[in-house]
């Protein structure tokens, strides 16, 4: 992995979890060619373990096939709600939590 090719490791992305794709606005360029152009995904698979989903792949420079960052996204069901979460150099760091529910017993007010 490679911090000189990121503007900021591992940045902070609040909620939002990718599954595939690249946050470019954070690749300021090839430490090793120079250049700043769209990134290669290769490496891709799909796990899965005590019924947790793992997608994990790499980021490369599309010129020179540099490895910038590695991605890792995983899925599972706690309970009632669906838990997603992303750490990737480039990408960031997310979490998010979504109730499987039709109404979010996180969201429901107290009746007395």
């Amino acid at each position: 992995m490679c911090g000189d090719c990121v503007e900021k490791e591992y940045p902070n992305r609040g909620n939002i979890c990718l599954e595939n794709g690249s946050f470019l606005l954070n690749f300021t360029g090839c430490a090793v060619c120079g250049k700043r152009d769209f990134m290669l995904i290769t490496n891709k698979s799909l796990k899965e373990e005590d019924g947790e989903e793992i997608v994990t792949y790499d980021h490369l420079c599309k010129n020179c096939h540099h490895v910038v960052a590695r991605h890792e996204y995983t899925f599972s069901i706690m309970d009632e709600f669906q838990e997603y979460t992303m750490l990737c150099l480039l990408c960031g760091k997310a979490e998010d939590t979504i109730s499987i529910l039709p109404d979010d017993p996180r969201q429901m007010t107290l009746l007395f």
